[in-house]
């Protein structure tokens, strides 16, 4: 019997981006779904971090083409017999799961709790910005910084907000703005603080500079939250210097080496981690809260209260384009996000 295909990008081997064969063209047998997964038709994927980080260079190869990326935006095309939430036809946006396979194939499977509706007024590709980033910079902000999304609760409070400009930083400063907090981004260049002022920023700062005097300029002696989304280790001190006594810090970005966690017990200051994968990794009780706050972010987009942070499209999805954006990404300097559309 003859499967259905389908076109993907894939790797067999883990190799610097310039490398042809660091990601290839690839045709797969176009999945099934099973239990609650949808079937999704992609249309649109974005490029984060975690694709350059899986994609880096290791001993290691993959016997069938191991596909990468999560971020996608697209239609669904079937569902597992245990779906509730959505059905054929419907238009979807999601990150999806790093322990399966990535969305940069014609078609992907993904369990229908971490997907959400997605918005009316975005096309597919404004859409596919926004998953993975959102969810990440929700989960930092209202869960493990533990803000409240009511203004009235946010007054005389203020965030910082480390790489600001970035994937994170560009709806993570809509996100506190939108609930009422000053907020304060680093940026390192003119546009980059342009680029975060417009998206909710009161000010910014450098990051390569010593916090606190900056924002004693803007008459700040502290601040109540620090959401770290660029190079925990060199800003660490900073970070615990500028936080507030029973002040938080959550980061997104791995240590190299272990933090001085003493310099936070004087002021009673938390630290905590976010990574969006682990309620999908660990298939978490609450797992369906990322599908609640995708539809949250996406009637907040429809409302006008957020935009997508999409800064550049670029097609057809394969093999050469997402080396081309792998590059982009790598080189640490970009601003907003990156989308590929359109399968051949």
């Amino acid at each position: 019997m003859h499967m259905p295909q389908m076109k993907a990008v894939g790797l067999h081997r883990y190799l610097p981006v310039n490398d042809p064969e660091s990601l290839i063209d690839v045709t797969l047998e176009k999945p099934i779904p099973q239990g609650r997964d949808l079937l999704v038709q992609v249309k649109a994927v974005s490029v984060n971090p975690v694709d350059v980080k899986v994609r880096a260079p290791k001993q290691k190869t993959e016997s069938s083409p191991r596909v990468l990326g999560w971020d996608a935006a697209g239609i669904v095309e079937a569902v597992g017999p245990d779906c509730t939430l959505f059905r054929p036809g419907d238009e979807v946006y999601y990150a999806g799961s790093i322990t399966r396979p990535g969305c940069n194939s014609e078609f992907h499977i993904v369990d229908e709790r971490i997907v959400g509706t997605k918005p009316r007024t975005l096309d597919f590709a404004q859409a596919a910005a926004l998953p993975l980033t959102a969810i990440t910079a929700w989960e930092g902000l209202f869960e493990r910084l533990g803000i409240s999304q009511r203004k009235a609760d946010n007054e005389g409070k203020s965030v910082l907000i480390v790489g600001a400009a970035g994937g994170v930083g560009s709806i993570a400063t809509q996100l506190a703005a939108d609930a009422g907090l000053t907020v304060i981004g680093t940026a390192s260049r003119p546009e980059t603080s342009e680029w975060a002022r417009q998206h909710g920023a009161a000010y910014t700062i450098s990051h390569y500079e010593p916090f606190t005097a900056q924002l004693k300029q803007h008459g700040l002696t502290s601040v109540d939250y620090i959401f770290c989304l660029n190079n925990t280790d060199q800003h660490w001190e900073q970070m615990a210097e500028a936080i507030a006594p029973q002040g938080k810090i959550c980061s997104i970005v791995e240590t190299a080496a272990p933090v001085n966690l003493k310099l936070l017990k004087n002021k009673s200051a938390a630290f905590v981690w976010e990574l969006m994968f682990t309620r999908p990794m660990y298939e978490t009780e609450d797992m369906i809260e990322q599908h609640l706050l995708l539809n949250r972010v996406a009637e907040k987009i429809d409302a006008g209260e957020l935009r997508t942070t999409l800064k550049e499209r670029l097609a057809p999805i394969n093999a050469a384009t997402l080396r081309q954006v792998h590059q982009m990404v790598e080189s640490g300097r970009t601003i907003g996000k990156i989308v590929v559309e359109h399968f051949d």
